[in-house]
C-alpha cells in the first residue's frame, strides 16, 4: 500500500466510524498534534480516535489527498455536535502527514481554532477563542477526557 492508499483508508475509517481502521495506519510510537489536543503520542493517538468516534453524530467527508514516499496531506471536514455544549461544529482541517515504513509516524491537523471555538462554545467562544487562556483550557479539558477514557 502506497502513502496516499494509507490516507485514503484513514479517512475511509474515519468516515466510517471505525476507529481501528484509523489506528492501523499509525506506527507505535505515531505523534499527533492539533489546536484542541496539543501534542501527544504513541497510545494515546490510538486512545483518542476511539473517544472521538464515539460521538454518534460525527460525519467526515475528505478531499485533495496527495502523498510521496516520505509525506502526504489532506483535506477534511467535520460536522458533530460538541459534546460540552451540544452546539454544531463545522470544522474545517488541513492535515499533513510523515511516512515510515507505509505507516504514519506524525500527523498534524491545521483549523482556526477561533472559528472552533465560537461555533463550540457560541459568543464566549467568538469573544475569547482567539486567546490562550481559552485554547489552554479547552487543551487541558480534552486531555483530561482522553485520560479518564477507558479505551
Amino acid at each position: 500500500m502506497d502513502n496516499k492508499q494509507v490516507i485514503e483508508k484513514f479517512y475511509k475509517s474515519f468516515s466510517a466510524g471505525d476507529a481501528e481502521g484509523m489506528i492501523s495506519c499509525y506506527a507505535d510510537d505515531a505523534t499527533f498534534k492539533d489546536p484542541a489536543f496539543g501534542l501527544i503520542n504513541g497510545y494515546d493517538v490510538k486512545k483518542m480516535w476511539r473517544m472521538l468516534l464515539k460521538n454518534p453524530n460525527l460525519k467526515i467527508v475528505s478531499s485533495n489527498i496527495s502523498a510521496d514516499d516520505k509525506s502526504g496531506s489532506a483535506d477534511w471536514v467535520a460536522v458533530y455536535t460538541f459534546s460540552l455544549t451540544g452546539r454544531k461544529v463545522i470544522n474545517k482541517v488541513h492535515a499533513q502527514f510523515e511516512f515510515s515504513n507505509g505507516r504514519i509516524i506524525k500527523h498534524t491537523d491545521h483549523f482556526s481554532f477561533w472559528k472552533w471555538a465560537g461555533q463550540a462554545f457560541g459568543l464566549k467562544g467568538y469573544l475569547l477563542g482567539w486567546t490562550s487562556v481559552m485554547k489552554n483550557k479547552v487543551r487541558q479539558q480534552a486531555l483530561a477526557r482522553l485520560a479518564k477514557f477507558k479505551g
